[in-house]
């Protein structure tokens, strides 16, 4: 066993353990490929959704100098019908593409220097594992002399984060070449690939790199975050293996949901984090554990960009609004942005967003991620941003003094202000309203839509956090109505009800909107009221 070369399957049987959730039928998906013209597979997901996990299962899988039935007896990969045809029956080539970058850092090396490293490593390690190699000649030549003995075992390439050049060379667009020809040296060969590649798996956060409009090595099948296809299941936790884990560890699912839920695909449903579930259940504590580490860049960097109505999309996405989006054109790396919409499709590969393929929308989405947005639109120094951040703070403190008038006037503002993206005159775009006029809303509240109450669905219900002296707020919409039949629906349906357990002040908040009110007229009236428990 080496370290590059056939590494053994330690690495997986470490991370075999009670609290690992099954995705052993992804190796089925590989299976599948294997020897096949469509060999080559890339999967890109955000940091901390498991990639490396699925790497070091897949090489302790394949890896012919080991042993992995007891490993995967039990998993549901062991039902299948090639399940032993390829178990532990080809060389393996792993590599971690952060480790070399590290290395080229700590020994003051350019990072153009990688793919060398990758070389020499390997090189180093066929030698040490008993393989016949010769010197002076070029690693490629080497793998193919090895292939080409009487008992020599294609590879399996197994490459994690592969893109770690990409990000780390952000500004060196020669590295990014010179890694890419090294990539293309083992996957578009036509000497090459089909005597030595029995297959390949690479992951990382990006999908591959862009040659002009094309993916520079087009060979690959490649499963985004944009669209998955059967690699959806496998990008998270899904519902069921959360609810699963839930009811095992005795952990509300509902909440769970609320924190770390969000992202959908076709045919797989809701999608989770896998390590903010596994810590929110470790620590017992429902937090965001989106810690910025050197797999993404730092989500302020994307939201302070000048680009044209960037602004206004991510005060809409703080308040909880789906925004258009278009995916196409954009380059995989994070440095080459033609406008907004670039930077939106970077945040769906990075995770901060999540992708709604049939209507080609973006949102944020869950609570975990929210925060994230929260911490850093404080940071961005956009006058337009900081307007609304002041505006949206003052409209808090008006409603906890009941201020109403104070409290419509703002309404109004927004109102106006977001007319074209948000239909005006469309009844579903006041709530809309309401969400985007109260942006600030997480550094005191949590924020629910539609939530159950009484004998109904209160609209909008901000849930101080259980540190703060603020009320609750419980806010009722009309249309062409009046503002105080808001507020006599409240009572009359019990929505504050749900609210009276927190032992917390309760704000009734109610707000109409007149759409034929005369010229000259306020469209938008406010009722607030102290909600009195009987």
């Amino acid at each position: 066993m080496g370290i590059y070369v056939n590494p053994g399957n330690s690495g997986f049987a470490e991370i075999n353990d009670q609290d690992y959730v099954d995705k052993t039928m992804l190796i089925e998906q590989i299976n599948r490929t294997v020897g096949k013209k469509d060999k080559l597979t890339c999967v890109s997901r955000p940091r901390r959704f498991g990639k490396s996990y699925a790497a070091k299962m897949l090489a302790a899988y394949y890896d012919c100098s080991c042993n992995s039935h007891e490993l995967f007896a039990d998993k549901k990969i062991a039902g299948t019908s090639d399940y032993r045809n390829h178990l532990n029956k080809y060389s393996v080539i792993y590599l971690d593409i952060t480790a070399f970058t590290a290395d080229a850092q700590m020994q003051n090396r350019s990072i153009r220097d990688v793919p060398g490293m990758i070389q020499e490593a390997i090189l180093k390690d066929l030698a040490e594992c008993g393989f016949q190699v010769q010197n002076g000649d070029s690693l490629n030549n080497n793998l193919l002399r090895i292939v080409g003995q009487p008992d020599g075992k294609r590879f399996v390439f197994i490459i994690d984060e592969w893109d770690a050049v990409i990000r780390e060379a952000k500004d060196d667009p020669e590295a990014q070449k010179k890694f890419l020809t090294f990539l293309r040296g083992w996957f578009k060969n036509g000497q090459f690939t089909p005597k030595v590649v029995a297959a390949a798996y690479m992951t990382g956060i990006l999908p591959i790199k862009k040659d002009g409009s094309q993916s520079a090595i087009s060979e690959f099948e490649e499963y985004s975050m944009v669209k998955p296809l059967f690699f959806g299941k496998y990008v998270g936790f899904t519902e069921d293996e959360v609810h699963c884990l839930c009811e095992e560890n005795g952990v509300d699912f509902k909440t769970m949901k609320h924190w770390y839920d969000g992202y959908a695909f076709k045919n797989v449903g809701s999608v989770y984090n896998p390590n903010s579930v596994m810590k929110s259940i470790r620590y017992d504590d429902f937090d965001s554990y989106w810690t910025e580490t050197s797999a993404a860049e730092g989500l302020m960097d994307y939201i302070s960009r000048g680009y044209k109505d960037l602004t206004r999309t991510i005060a809409e996405l703080i308040g909880g609004v789906a925004v258009k989006v278009s995916i196409t054109g954009f380059a995989n790396d994070l440095t080459t942005f033609r406008g907004r919409d670039d930077v939106l499709t970077l945040m769906i590969h990075l995770g901060y967003l999540a992708y709604d393929s049939e209507n080609q929308t973006v949102r944020i989405p869950n609570e975990e991620i929210k925060l994230e947005f929260q911490k850093a639109v404080r940071e961005v120094k956009h006058e337009a941003t900081m307007k609304r951040l002041e505006e949206s703070d003052q409209l808090f403190l008006d409603t906890i003094h009941e201020k109403a008038d104070a409290v419509a006037a703002q309404i109004e503002k927004i109102h106006l202000e977001e007319t074209a993206p948000l239909h005006y005159n469309k009844e579903d775009s006041l709530r809309s309203v309401i969400k985007l006029a109260y942006y600030t809303y997480r550094d005191h509240y949590v924020q629910f839509e539609e939530l159950p109450g009484g004998e109904g669905f209160a609209d909008v219900v901000y849930f101080p956090h259980h540190d703060s002296d603020w009320p609750t707020l419980v806010i009722e919409l009309k249309w062409n109505k009046s503002a105080q039949g808001a507020i006599d629906q409240i009572l009359n349906k019990k929505y504050a009800n749900v609210a009276e357990r927190f032992g917390t002040d309760i704000l009734l908040v109610g707000i109409n909107y007149e759409k034929n009110a005369p010229s000259g007229k306020r469209r938008h009236t406010c009722s607030i009221v102290k909600y009195e428990a009987k």
